[in-house]
């Protein structure tokens, strides 16, 4: 009778080092953007499908709705970019599941699985193609 050899669990050192990396980044990166409006500042990146098609991508507008969220203008953040800010909600919710699921000890698979991916991208683009629509002019920056 064969038995199968133990588990053995990998540790890996380098987690720590790239969630502190991670995390200076984040909050380096919110630093700037607290301290300089992307109205006003034009070191930002700018759009190039916007500039080059003059239409909005599903991105255009994050930059200053998270400007508005670090200001606390929640309404002001849903105007520049709903998805951007609905997306920022999910990203929170689906933490706080998978934190719940892992401090459980339950198996998590992966944080997103492939439908939900897909179900973002499906949102992504519905929100892209109204938000250029003139009657839903609300959605765009």
């Amino acid at each position: 009778m064969n038995a199968a050899p133990p588990k053995i669990s990998r540790s890996n050192p380098n987690v720590w080092f790239a969630g502190i990396i991670l995390a200076a980044t984040v909050f380096g990166g919110a630093a700037v953007l607290f301290f300089f409006n992307p109205a006003t500042h034009h070191f930002f990146p700018v759009c190039q499908f916007h500039r080059l098609t003059g239409l909005n991508c599903p991105g255009c507008g994050g930059t200053r709705a998270a400007y508005a969220l670090l200001h606390g203008e929640f309404s002001t953040a849903l105007r520049d970019n709903a998805l951007f800010v609905g997306g920022l909600i999910f990203l929170a919710l689906r933490g706080l599941w998978f934190a719940a699921a892992k401090s459980r000890r339950r198996s998590v698979v992966e944080f997103f699985p492939a439908r939900c991916l897909w179900a973002l991208l499906i949102i992504a683009v519905v929100f892209t193609v109204l938000r250029n629509v003139p009657a839903f002019a609300f959605l765009s920056p």
